[in-house]
């Protein structure tokens, strides 16, 4: 029940009972501005739209961060989170109180960042920000989202986005090119498309050699400089098997007697004996060996795992067979994300028409 009473400063105090049965009160200076109040807040009530007046004065950084405990993420994906919350949401956002965020606000944020950030990077900021407000719309800590309806910066396709090998590059160029101690690793990364965090936490007991077969059961996860093994990989599709192709096998079985397995049977292990950390992999083994193969640097390890995909799919591999290797669940991912142009798009195309000429004027 909600009723008004007058002060004995002569203003109007307006009271009434949240959601959740607690007495309300706040202080108008006419009677007319009370009783409209109340109607607002009777309505909202009887919509289940109702946000106390004082809530939104919490401040973004203070619910950002009981947000972000409360989560049950992977722990890689929660140091992932916050770390763009620290380095990029909060210092935005997290003096100022949660009612205080303004949807154009959040627009103009996100077009700046659009001059220093990649657009994926721009992204996860905004995802982030979205959460925290979205979740405090849930708690009636604030009456919607401004989140809503911001747009993100149109991705702009680069030369590298479509940079792969072929599988030629990859045989006769990029493993001659690699340290003998690693070319098994990116013979395994470009013949069975597995990712960095599948190959760099394989085990022997994953390894089968007589059978030709790597199976996917465990993966590196790397996190603030330190490698651990988790005991699952990224999803349910993730666990699987996957042939070698000989090349591949061949430089496995060559590694295995050439270099001895990490203490907990890691296949790759660095010098020292310890887990690969990719960074270091990049700078010290990755980078120097594109150059002296004469390749392109802007290859990423991962574009081992698209040129894999394209190389199955231009084959006539079926897609949902290419999927199944590739650990994806939707086939869709496959061909949204994996498959790019083969080499000799042209000429194959051509060749369909190939018994198409026009007949001879006689």
């Amino acid at each position: 029940m909600s009723f008004i009473r007058k002060t004995p400063g002569g203003k109007h105090k307006a009271f009434w009972r949240d959601p959740a049965g607690s007495q309300r009160s706040k202080t108008f200076r006419t009677k007319k501005e009370a009783s409209a109040f109340l109607a607002e807040v009777e309505a909202a009530v009887n919509r289940g739209t109702y946000v106390s007046p004082s809530a939104g004065k919490l401040r973004f950084a203070d619910y950002a961060d009981k947000w972000l405990s409360g989560r049950n993420d992977e722990r890689a994906t929660a140091a992932r989170d916050a770390s763009i919350m620290r380095n990029h949401v909060v210092p935005r956002w997290g003096a100022l109180p949660l009612a205080r965020v303004e949807h154009s606000d959040v627009q103009a944020w996100i077009t700046e960042l659009g001059e220093r950030l990649a657009p994926a990077s721009i992204a996860e900021c905004l995802r982030l920000t979205s959460g925290v407000l979205r979740s405090a719309v849930r708690d009636r800590l604030i009456g919607f989202n401004p989140c809503e309806g911001v747009r993100l910066p149109a991705r702009r396709r680069k030369d590298t986005d479509d940079l792969t090998l072929s599988l030629d590059e990859l045989t006769a160029k990029l493993l001659p090119a690699t340290p003998d101690r690693y070319r098994a690793l990116i013979a395994l990364a470009g013949g069975t498309g597995l990712r960095w965090g599948e190959c760099a936490g394989l085990r022997t007991d994953a390894l089968d050699l007589v059978a030709g077969v790597v199976r996917v059961i465990r993966v590196a996860e790397e996190i603030s400089g330190h490698v651990s093994l988790k005991p699952y990989p990224k999803s349910r599709a993730g666990r699987r098997s996957v042939p070698l192709p000989p090349f591949a096998k061949e430089l496995l079985t060559l590694h295995l007697r050439d270099y001895p397995v990490g203490s907990d049977g890691l296949v790759f292990v660095a010098r020292t004996g310890e887990a690969l950390k990719r960074g270091t992999f990049r700078a010290r083994v990755w980078k120097p060996s594109l150059r002296r193969a004469g390749l392109p640097e802007a290859l990423r390890f991962h574009d081992l795992r698209h040129s894999y995909a394209t190389w199955l799919v231009s084959d006539g591999v079926p897609i949902n067979d290419v999927a199944a290797v590739l650990g994806h669940e939707q086939t869709s991912t496959t061909l949204d994300r994996y498959v790019h142009p083969s080499r000799d798009r042209d000429s194959r195309v051509l060749r369909s028409f190939a018994a198409s000429a026009l007949p001879t004027a006689g």
